[in-house]
């Protein structure tokens, strides 16, 4: 049985009886004790005892913080099942009831949803897994905001230890009113690359500063002449984003340092665009700080981030299909591609299909008082990703769940009835 209709019907038969009061408190639980990238002891483990319970061998402190759940159930190919764990150093401001309880540290991507989605979709997964065979692998990955989660289970053998999969599935909720399943054959996430500049100038009394190099200045004209690099030098035609997310230097106003920082994120989705990127930023960074007469060489250190995710074309429009007949024919459409990035793709060996789709989660009074007439309008005007006022409708919560466990029983073995 591998027809769309029949995957969508046993899915909402394996699911109907999860609790919204437990989906629920699970979830506004991890929301309000949100634990930054390799912090996510307590999620682990709360994760880890969801699936002990389902009858998964479970293996936690992989990458230090990252869990793997195996259910093995028959012949049959191997399905992972991936979600992430961490939070974000952001101050929250949602007012919710079960707001982060950790001042500074907030569920702002909705990795917490992630992790409520994945154990629940394992939970029902291993109670019904009298109708499939094969093995689920389920994957608790850490730090992928800080890009690094899934390298670092991949170095620590994830692909050794643990079940090789012959296919992997993701999904992240996003901003947009809250019902839709947006998916992307091919390219839909950008790569990701950071880079740290540090501009060496020569401190002094802010009244005198005739006798320093001041880099302040210096890496404001680094800033400023950044903003050409898209604009000037990447053709109309090839996306790219460069964005300087930090600027520090100094410690009062009467001083003028002996060093600014400068940390930046660059976006692309051509190699030849991210070399030319790459390419800009050294040589504008290295001419102004030349132009200003400092007297040691700028610092510029490039740490490569997250490559570009490429959905599997053909496995893209197969669960698609399938989430049709789940969700409604109108809930699926193309999302396009987007300038984010992320990590999941790493944890697919070389030749393994992936997917990797969204769910919109925005409350529809939020998203019926948002200003605009234009979608696009409208995604600007609402809580996002990374916003402290970020807060998913946690009318969510049950469609996610489905979305995974429909596209591992269109993957796993023929169904017994």
């Amino acid at each position: 049985m591998t027809e769309p209709a029949d995957v969508a019907r046993v899915t909402r038969d394996i699911t109907s009886g999860l609790g919204t009061a437990d989906l629920e408190g699970f979830y506004q639980d991890l929301h309000r004790h949100p634990e930054l990238s390799f912090q996510e002891h307590r999620t682990a483990a709360r994760l880890a005892a969801r699936l002990r319970t389902a009858g998964f061998e479970v293996t936690e402190g992989v990458a230090r913080t990252g869990v793997v759940g195996v259910l093995a159930h028959g012949e049959g190919p191997v399905v992972w099942l991936r979600g992430d764990m961490d939070a974000l150093p952001v101050r929250e401001e949602t007012g919710l009831p079960y707001a982060s309880a950790v001042d500074g540290v907030m569920h702002a991507c909705g990795h917490d949803l992630h992790v409520t989605w994945l154990a629940a979709a394992a939970g029902a997964l291993a109670a019904a897994r009298d109708v499939w065979s094969g093995t689920l692998v389920v994957v608790g990955q850490p730090a992928e905001e800080a890009g690094g989660g899934a390298a670092a289970m991949v170095a620590d053998g994830v692909h050794e230890r643990f079940p090789r999969p012959d296919v992997l599935f993701g999904q992240h909720v996003t901003p947009g009113l809250a019902g839709f399943c947006p998916h992307t054959p091919g390219l839909t996430l950008s790569a990701s690359d950071d880079v740290d500049v540090v501009v060496h100038g020569v401190g002094g009394h802010g009244s005198r500063p005739e006798s320093t190099v001041d880099p302040v200045v210096t890496a404001a004209y680094i800033v400023t002449r950044l903003q050409t690099v898209v604009s000037r030098e990447v053709a109309a035609g090839e996306p790219a984003v460069l964005t300087v997310g930090r600027f520090h230097a100094g410690t009062q106003g009467n001083i003028i340092p002996a060093e600014a920082r400068l940390s930046l994120n660059v976006r692309t989705q051509d190699t030849r665009v991210r070399e030319r990127v790459l390419t800009a930023i050294r040589r504008i960074v290295e001419g102004e700080c030349a132009a200003a007469g400092c007297p040691v060489p700028p610092e510029i250190t490039v740490h490569p981030g997250c490559p570009s995710t490429v959905n599997d074309a053909a496995l893209d429009r197969e669960i698609a299909a399938v989430h049709r007949e789940l969700l409604g024919e109108h809930a699926v459409f193309d999302f396009g591609q987007a300038m984010g990035s992320e990590d999941f793709s790493l944890l697919a060996p070389k030749g393994v299909p992936y997917d990797y789709w969204y769910l919109t989660s925005t409350p529809a009074a939020v998203w019926e008082a948002a200003p605009g007439e234009e979608l696009t309008e409208r995604l600007a005007r609402v809580p996002g990703n990374h916003s402290p006022l970020f807060a998913p409708d946690p009318s969510v919560l049950l469609p996610g769940v489905r979305t995974l466990v429909a596209a591992a029983l269109s993957r796993l073995d023929t169904f017994r009835p």
